[in-house]
């Protein structure tokens, strides 16, 4: 009784569900708009500490509070983000200083103490393709007393996340950090190298952030797998299948062994997102042909997340632990999604008569629409 009174406002409840991702997630979808983890090299030698930061300036300026953000277009400084993007150095340089100086108090350095911290150099690439994000480089210094044997740092809440890179010492440290985050303390002569567990662990969470929240195309692509079936056996053939598949190109991107323009790749993943959706309007049932496709979908998808994980970069001598962390990260995402589905809509109304009509069709024609749309946006002109 309760399913059926709850199904009559269903359609309701999908079009906010997916309008939500259509008005927070269509502009946002441009590689211009994503939000990227700030890459943070370090060094320290002769008693100074040199960290080189590769950011995404204009979000800093724009004073957007980048944790746990996907893209820029879901906050209300987005206008000002574009604005800064169009800037070239002489403009936007002035303005990043004065973030810098703001902004460098809570960047937290110890080492025997308190460090501080200063801005040495900036340099703001000049502007070419807009619809992809510039990334900016700060050099900061500050003197460290030769008597340290180990440093920690924090990163400023609202920073967003942040990859800590040790450089110029055997066995060097590599962390991920949050906003807010702080690092354990870092053997300045290296040996802080993590061991394969700690590795493993570091980047589960870059892989899950990568679907949930920021990875919207494949949220949309699992959920277009969802709604062909809530049958268990067609739900894991096709799951399956493109696991195998993003896996296999994942691990062949990352190691440099594949590499495909991301022009070409973004907007075929797209495409299948369009594919499965479209199937699903028309089809009651898994074929076996579906399945191969999603496995050809399935690579490609794993050249994108190949891409996101090279930012990132990968420990040279820790590279299977990384990869295995960032795909069962990635694992746990996907699998994190079907349940939500399924507790929001397959529990209460998988089992109603009209439930393809009324939910799943609807819905595949949403996602349809949506990721046709990006398709036509992420073709190069």
């Amino acid at each position: 009784m309760l399913k059926t009174f709850l199904l009559s406002p269903l359609r309701v409840g999908i079009l906010l569900i997916l309008s939500s991702l259509v008005l927070f997630g269509l502009p946002g979808v441009g590689r211009s708009h994503e939000v990227t983890p700030t890459i943070a090299d370090f060094n320290v030698e002769d008693g100074k500490i040199s960290l080189k930061l590769r950011m995404n300036l204009e979000a800093f300026v724009a004073g957007i509070d980048l944790d746990g953000r996907a893209n820029t277009d879901t906050s209300d400084k987005s206008l000002d983000y574009d604005l800064l993007r169009n800037m070239d150095e002489a403009e936007l340089g002035p303005m990043a200083r004065l973030f810098v100086e703001d902004w460098l108090p809570e960047l937290q350095l110890e080492a025997g103490g308190a460090v501080a911290l200063q801005l040495d150099s900036l340099t703001i690439p000049e502007i070419e393709d807009v619809s992809l994000a510039r990334a900016s480089y700060l050099t900061l210094t500050g003197d460290i007393p030769r008597t340290a044997l180990y440093l920690k740092l924090t990163w400023p809440q609202g920073s967003g996340a942040v990859v800590l890179r040790q450089n110029g010492v055997p066995d060097p440290y590599t962390g991920y950090l949050l906003g807010g985050g702080q690092s354990p303390a870092i053997v300045l002569k290296g040996g802080a190298v993590q061991t394969p567990w700690q590795v493993f662990q570091s980047y589960v969470p870059v892989g899950f952030d990568h679907i949930l929240p920021q990875g919207l195309d494949h949220i949309l692509f699992v959920l277009g797998l969802f709604f062909l079936s809530l049958r268990i056996r067609p739900l894991l053939w096709q799951v399956t299948t493109f696991t195998v598949a993003h896996s296999i190109t994942l691990a062949l991107g990352a190691l440099g062994l594949v590499s495909v323009n991301p022009a070409i790749v973004e907007p075929l993943i797209a495409a299948s997102i369009v594919f499965v959706a479209v199937e699903n309007i028309f089809a009651r049932r898994l074929h076996s042909w579906r399945t191969l496709v999603i496995f050809g979908f399935g690579l490609l998808h794993g050249l994108g997340f190949a891409t996101v994980l090279g930012e990132f970069g990968l420990p040279q001598d820790q590279v299977v632990p990384a990869l295995l962390g960032f795909n069962v990260g990635v694992e746990f995402g996907q699998l994190a999604v079907i349940a939500l589905a399924y507790g929001c809509l397959g529990y209460w109304f998988g089992g109603h008569p009209k439930y393809r009509g009324r939910v799943a069709i609807p819905a595949s024609l949403t996602i349809a629409l949506i990721g046709g749309y990006w398709f036509f946006e992420r073709i190069p002109l």
